[in-house]
């Protein structure tokens, strides 16, 4: 495992700054040699940023002189605050997003010469070969433990992606990989692979846990510590083929697979399915193509 770093400065704004992303990413910028300014609206977040000792700068001065703004704000605030913000950026400069869902919906405010890009962290593996107690705490990602990020940049300039991904490996650090690809892949990415599927099984799996305990009676340790170590088990052996079920096992998933999952589950991955699921988190009605 390689962590590499870019010695390049940049001026980066942080827009939403005080916000539950915005603390994150402020959280590791303040600790590189970039010249960031910090800008946030709520009064609440103001304070947060105050409490953390960093100076808050208005928007309009933030924006206009960076070479990447950071838009650290909800989806659903993105559209405005994108067409307030983008028209005042420097020729240039770069509008990156941490969510691909209204980029890839198209409810963010353009310039021909102001370019988009959009990343988002992988969150450290399940298979992460952790050392320290502070890496085993750290499931989220961006303070012990390493992962990778995802990035999309709509430019072909190398020195773009290189602004793109010094800072991505700054708010997310410590970061292993960054692996480019385009805004609708990683539109597929997140939320499809990853919420619409990975992040609902682990939902899923505690409605099973809390049945097994309330319906079933089994003790919730008895319960926990089973459902844990399978999971990691049906992880590893599913994902990477560490050791091959059982056969009995397999009748048991067969017998799952029939009782659970649709037969046409895939139809996800469908742009139409796509669109229709970006709508829904976006609140639109539709996705204009």
């Amino acid at each position: 495992m390689t962590i590499t770093k870019d010695t390049s400065v940049y001026t980066i704004a942080v827009i939403g700054a005080g916000g539950k992303m915005g603390m994150r990413v402020s959280n590791n910028l303040v600790k590189t040699d970039h010249v960031v300014a910090y800008v946030e609206n709520s009064p609440a977040g103001q304070q947060r940023t105050l409490d953390a000792g960093r100076e808050l700068t208005d928007a309009a001065t933030a924006v206009a002189d960076a070479d990447i703004v950071v838009f650290a704000v909800p989806d659903l605030a993105l559209q405005a605050v994108t067409a307030e913000l983008v028209p005042q950026m420097k020729p240039g400069s770069i509008a990156l997003t941490l969510d691909p869902a209204a980029a890839y919906a198209g409810l963010l405010t353009d310039r021909d010469d102001v370019i988009r890009a959009v990343a988002h962290p992988c969150h450290p593996s399940i298979f992460l070969q952790r050392t320290t107690p502070e890496e085993y705490a750290d499931t989220f990602g961006g303070i012990a433990a390493p992962q990778d990020a995802i990035a999309a940049v709509e430019s072909d300039d190398p020195e773009k992606k290189a602004i793109v991904e010094a800072t991505v490996r700054a708010i997310y650090a410590p970061v292993i990989d960054v692996h480019f690809v385009t805004i609708k892949q990683l539109a597929q990415l997140e939320p499809t692979l990853v919420e619409t599927v990975a992040c609902m099984i682990g939902s899923l799996l505690n409605e099973a846990l809390q049945e097994a305990v309330n319906t079933m009676g089994v003790p919730e340790a008895a319960a926990r510590s089973i459902l844990y170590g399978h999971t990691q088990v049906a992880l590893a052996n599913g994902l990477r083929g560490d050791n091959p079920f059982s056969d009995a096992c397999l009748i048991a998933m067969d017998y799952g697979r029939e009782s659970i999952i649709k037969e046409d589950w895939k139809k996800i991955f469908r742009d139409d399915e796509l669109d229709k699921n970006l709508a829904r988190m976006l609140h639109l009605d539709h996705i204009e193509r």
